[in-house]
């Protein structure tokens, strides 16, 4: 059993625990029977449909709009059949999810906005995410940056916001913090490897190459900006 299916399963058992604790309340004050049923009921299926809302907010994110025939065709000329244009749209609107919330983290604390000053991250996964749209042929190759490079990344930084946000702070949260800045910043580091290695056939010179990716998307035109919320997948 997944963790989904595991939280899905608790949290089912404790509506339930929740509904019976309240028939059984209500009953020993010597309320009617059938209307205490009728209460406890109401207030399970309530419990349960925010628990369904919040659950199809969640899934909104990441839901794929409907296909044009125009990129159809886009993706067929590539060599897609139709059960691979469906599983790179998902990856695709995963990543742009991923991106978001990436974006939010880095721009959320004066380290993480260092780090990516430093790094340029946000636009390079901006670009990395527009070259691998034009070429959905070659998402073997990004496997890593889709699957492992960025949910870390969204994670961490995360993770590393909500924990900034803590009101009190030990020592060894600071030294938490300070580790976890260093590994993010490490992150992006590799962010900007796979950028150059999707677009470079010679990567005999990658460190070179990763400073002039990091340096070249010139921040100050404003392209760090530019939103991918409506590129279609």
């Amino acid at each position: 059993m997944n963790k989904n299916h595991l939280a899905d399963t608790l949290i089912y058992l404790l509506t339930c625990i929740t509904i019976l604790f309240i028939f059984i309340t209500l009953v020993a004050v010597d309320f009617p029977i059938i209307p205490a049923a009728l209460f406890s009921a109401t207030v399970g299926v309530l419990l349960l449909y925010m628990r369904g809302r919040k659950h199809n907010n969640h899934d909104e994110e990441t839901k794929l709009p409907k296909l044009s025939a125009e990129k159809e065709a886009f993706y067929e000329s590539k060599g897609l059949g139709k059960e691979d244009i469906q599983y790179f749209r998902q990856t695709m609107q995963n990543a742009k999810a991923q991106i978001k919330k990436i974006e939010t983290n880095l721009q959320a604390t004066g380290k993480l906005k260092a780090i990516e000053n430093r790094n340029n991250t946000v636009h390079l996964t901006k670009s990395l995410f527009r070259e691998i749209i034009k070429e959905p042929n070659r998402l073997h190759e990004v496997d890593q940056f889709l699957y492992v490079h960025l949910p870390s990344l969204a994670d961490l930084s995360g993770k590393y916001v909500e924990i900034d946000n803590h009101e009190a702070k030990s020592k060894a949260t600071y030294d938490m913090l300070d580790r976890s800045s260093q590994t993010l910043d490490e992150m992006c580091q590799q962010i900007a490897v796979d950028y150059v290695e999707f677009k470079s056939d010679d990567i005999e010179d990658m460190e070179v190459e990763v400073e002039l990716a990091k340096r070249s998307l010139d921040k100050d035109n404003g392209l760090n900006q530019e939103s991918i919320q409506n590129d279609e997948v």
